[in-house]
C-alpha cells in the first residue's frame, strides 16, 4: 500500500497553499479501485485488501510520504472574478513518478474542509464522486486527454445539500492541477516573485521546451493554446459540454479538469445547455471553443509582466500567441469531424458534407452518436438503422448518395472508412440518464449498476449484443434537461 512521492509543488513557497489534513469520516467501504491505473502508479493493486484501500482513499490514513496541501488559486466563474477561491474541499497528497515515468498529482475530493472552504463542508456527495469516475475514465477510454480516477469510496455517513444525502471520497490523478487560475491568484495580488517561480515551475514540470526556450512565458502560453484547442475539439467530435469552463477549470496541462454539470448530448442541438446554474447560456455546446479562447485570454493578461519588459511588446507578444487559437482549433475540429465520415485529411468537401449532416441531424433532432456510429453501417451496405433514426424524405439519402460519390472521387475505399468511423466514432458514451440511474441505485447501496455502465464505458467502441442497453438514446421520459454541481 505504499506509494513512492516526490512532492515538488509542496516545496514552493507556502503562499501557493494551505497544509492540511484529511479529516476522518465515519465508515468507509470501497466501491471501486482502478487496478491499471494504480499499478501504473506502483501499486499492486491484487494485494490490497478492501478496508486498507477505503482506509486510505478516504483520508483515514495518510500514506507514508504524503504532504497533504490545498492549492490557492483564484478564478473567473461565469465571467466574474473571484480573487480567492482554493481548494475548499479537496486534498492534494503529493505526487507520484509512475511506472511510465510521468509525474502525477494524487488527490483527495471531498476529504474534508481546508481554509478555502469558504463555510463549506469540504465534503462530497456519493453521486458526484460516481459521476466523475464513470466519466474521467469514459474519457480516457475515449481518447481525451483527462484527469483520471484512481478510487471511489463510500464515507459512510451523511452530507447535508438541499436534502441529507449519502457522502464520498474520491482520488484523483492529474498530470497536475496548476490552472489558469493559479496564474490568477499571483497576478491579482501582483506578487510578481511568485508568478515567475509558477512559470518556471509549470514549465519545468509541464513543458520542458518552453522552460529552455528564450521566451518561456511565450513558449509556455503557446503550448496551453495548441493544447485547449485540440482538448476543445476532441470535446465537441464527441458531443461532449464541460459546463462549467470556469478559468479555475482550466487546466495548464490540457487535461479536462472537473466533472460536475457535464453532460453528453443526446440529439444534437449546438446551443445545447444543460448546466443548472449556466442560466445565461455562456457555456453552451457551441460556444466552448470561444469560452476556451476568453480563458486563454486571462492566461495571457497573468503573463504579461514575464513576457517582456516593455509592457506594449508583451500585449503584442500575447496577442500574436493567441490568434493562432481559432486557426489550430479549426484545424483540428475539422480534422476530427472529416474522420468520423472515414475522410482524412479534411478538406473544404468533407467540411461541407459535415456540415449538411449536422444540419439535417438538428433539423431531425438524432441522436448525436448514434448518427455517427451508424454511418459505418450505411457505408457497408446496411442504411436501415440510419434510415430509422433520420426520416426526413430524401434529404438522408441524397446526403449518403453525395458522401460515397465523395469518397470515390477521393480514392477512399469502403474498408478503409469502415475502419476509420470505427475507431472514433464510439457505441457507448457515458449518457446522461445512465449516470443518473447509476447515482440513484448508489444512494441506495447497490452498485452493481455502476460497475455494469463502467465496464460498458471501458470499451467504447466495440459493439456488444449484450450491452444494447448502453447504445440506446434516452425515452422521452428519461431524457436529462438539467445536471448539478454537487457542491
Amino acid at each position: 500500500m505504499a506509494f513512492t512521492f516526490d512532492n515538488t509543488y509542496a516545496r514552493l513557497p507556502e503562499a501557493f497553499y494551505a497544509r492540511v489534513a484529511p479529516t476522518p469520516v465515519a465508515a468507509p467501504s470501497l466501491i471501486a479501485l482502478n487496478a491499471g491505473l494504480a499499478e501504473l502508479l506502483g501499486l499492486d493493486a491484487d494485494a490490497i485488501e478492501p478496508a486498507d484501500a477505503a482506509a486510505l482513499f478516504s483520508g483515514n490514513v495518510v500514506p507514508e510520504g504524503a504532504e497533504p496541501i490545498a492549492l490557492a488559486y483564484s478564478g473567473h466563474q461565469f465571467g466574474g472574478f473571484s480573487p480567492m477561491l482554493g481548494d475548499g474541499r479537496a486534498i492534494l497528497l503529493g505526487e507520484v513518478v509512475g511506472r511510465d515515468g510521468v509525474r502525477r498529482d494524487l488527490q483527495l475530493k471531498g476529504s474534508g474542509p481546508t481554509p478555502f472552504s469558504r463555510r463549506g463542508d469540504g465534503r462530497s456527495a456519493l453521486g458526484p464522486v460516481l459521476r466523475e469516475y464513470l466519466v474521467s475514465e469514459a474519457m480516457h477510454a475515449l481518447g481525451v486527454p483527462t484527469t483520471r480516477a484512481l478510487a471511489a469510496v463510500w464515507s459512510g455517513e451523511p452530507v447535508y445539500r438541499e436534502r441529507p444525502v449519502p457522502g464520498g471520497v474520491m482520488t484523483r490523478v492529474a498530470r497536475s492541477h496548476i490552472r489558469v487560475g493559479t496564474f490568477q491568484f499571483f497576478r491579482a495580488r501582483n506578487d510578481f516573485d511568485n508568478l515567475r517561480r509558477l512559470l518556471d515551475y509549470t514549465a519545468r514540470r509541464l513543458d520542458p521546451q518552453a522552460a529552455e526556450d528564450d521566451n518561456p512565458a511565450r513558449a509556455l502560453l503557446a503550448g496551453v493554446v495548441g493544447r485547449q484547442a485540440e482538448l476543445v475539439a476532441t470535446w465537441m467530435s464527441l458531443g461532449f459540454i464541460h459546463g462549467v469552463m470556469n478559468t479555475d477549470n482550466t487546466s495548464i496541462s490540457g487535461e479536462t479538469l472537473d466533472f460536475g454539470p457535464c453532460a453528453f448530448l443526446d440529439h444534437y442541438e449546438p446551443a445545447k445547455v444543460f448546466s443548472s446554474i449556466d442560466h445565461g447560456g455562456r457555456y453552451a455546446f457551441n460556444r466552448q471553443p470561444s469560452i476556451a479562447q476568453w480563458n486563454l485570454a486571462r492566461l495571457a493578461d497573468c503573463l504579461i509582466p514575464l513576457l517582456d519588459a516593455d509592457e506594449q511588446r508583451a500585449i503584442a507578444i500575447a496577442e500574436a500567441v493567441l490568434s493562432d487559437f481559432a486557426g489550430r482549433f479549426e484545424t483540428a475540429l475539422n480534422r476530427r469531424f472529416s474522420e468520423k465520415i472515414g475522410a482524412a485529411p479534411a478538406d473544404d468537401e468533407s467540411r461541407a458534407l459535415v456540415e449538411s449532416l449536422l444540419q439535417l441531424m438538428q433539423r431531425e433532432r438524432a441522436d448525436f452518436t448514434r448518427t455517427f456510429h451508424h454511418l459505418a453501417g450505411a457505408l457497408d451496405g446496411d442504411e436501415r438503422p440510419l434510415l430509422d433514426d433520420i426520416e426526413d424524405g430524401a434529404a438522408l439519402p441524397d446526403w449518403l448518395a453525395g458522401w460515397r460519390a465523395y469518397l470515390a472521387r477521393r480514392g477512399i475505399g469502403t474498408p478503409q472508412a469502415v475502419q476509420r468511423m470505427r475507431a472514433v466514432n464510439p457505441v457507448v458514451i457515458p449518457r446522461n440518464h445512465q449516470i443518473e440511474a447509476v447515482i440513484e441505485a448508489g444512494n441506495e447501496g447497490d452498485f452493481t449498476p455502476f460497475h455494469r455502465l463502467h465496464a460498458a464505458l471501458q470499451e467504447p467502441f466495440v459493439e456488444h449484443p449484450d450491452r444494447a442497453e448502453y447504445q440506446r438514446p434516452p425515452r422521452p421520459e428519461e431524457e436529462v434537461q438539467a445536471t448539478f454541481c454537487g457542491t
